[in-house]
């Protein structure tokens, strides 16, 4: 965050990931990021695009008004206003309502538009899973001190206390993961071997129920150990891919 992110560094990336994935998902409309769908468009990817809302004005504005624009220029397959604002207490949910009602009011009506946040909010807040028309809900099983021989069984819980509240409407597991490095959370573990387990038993799941899900994260993010994350050491080793672009899992295989 506050880095200008470039073409050269997004098309590098995305051509790593392109032959496993069908979508891609991004964070944020500013500061680089609005490169990132249009890019995959390119590759013949479907987008993922949020539009990353937090406590300051015009940051929420900026980020609106990326999203937006790109869901009129036809970058946009399904869009997120906002992601886990509501958990960081960053907006009240009125403010989260408003800018979801912009949202669908000034994109184009095919786009389905929703909300990203831990299940529990879907369960806790019924006005906004009424705003979205689909929920994108994130399951970590590692955050809530979950053991890794039962985090498999507890994800799928959480997707499916998403789906009793989502009236029929479309689920997405918008997140899901393990670190495999980083230390310990109460009874989860990261490891090498762990991450490796969790990210199998997951798609396994996902291919076999036919769950729209996508994987966090594509590259480790080093710069998540020194800033405001507030995920300590395990923040920076949640990827398929180490910084320097090598698929972790090949040392194991």
């Amino acid at each position: 965050p506050g880095d200008q992110m470039t073409e050269k560094q997004i098309r590098r990336r995305m051509k790593i990931i392109k032959p496993y994935t069908k979508w891609i998902r991004s964070f944020s409309c500013t500061e680089g990021n609005e490169l990132i769908p249009m890019i995959a468009k390119e590759y013949g990817l479907q987008t993922f695009v949020g539009a990353w809302l937090g406590d300051d004005p015009e940051t929420n504005e900026n980020e609106m008004a990326g999203l937006i624009k790109l869901s009129n220029e036809g970058y946009v397959d399904l869009a997120a206003v906002g992601n886990e604002v509501l958990y960081r207490g960053d907006l009240e949910e009125s403010e989260l309502l408003e800018f979801m009602t912009e949202v669908r009011e000034r994109v184009p009506s095919q786009i389905p538009i929703g909300y990203v946040d831990a299940y529990y909010e879907f369960e806790d807040r019924p006005n906004v899973t009424a705003a979205c028309d689909v929920l994108l809900t994130n399951c970590y099983p590692f955050w809530e001190g979950c053991a890794l021989p039962y985090a498999t069984l507890y994800m799928q819980d959480m997707y499916r206390r998403v789906l009793k509240v989502a009236q029929g409407k479309r689920v997405i597991v918008s997140e899901t993961g393990w670190p495999s490095s980083g230390g310990t959370f109460y009874g989860a573990e990261s490891s090498l071997q762990g991450a490796y387990l969790y990210f199998l038993r997951a798609m396994e799941w996902a291919a076999e129920e036919n769950i729209e899900m996508f994987y966090f994260a594509s590259f480790d993010e080093g710069w998540k150990v020194s800033g405001d994350a507030g995920e300590g050491d395990v923040g920076a080793h949640w990827g398929l891919w180490d910084e320097d672009e090598r698929f972790k899992y090949s040392r194991i295989l």
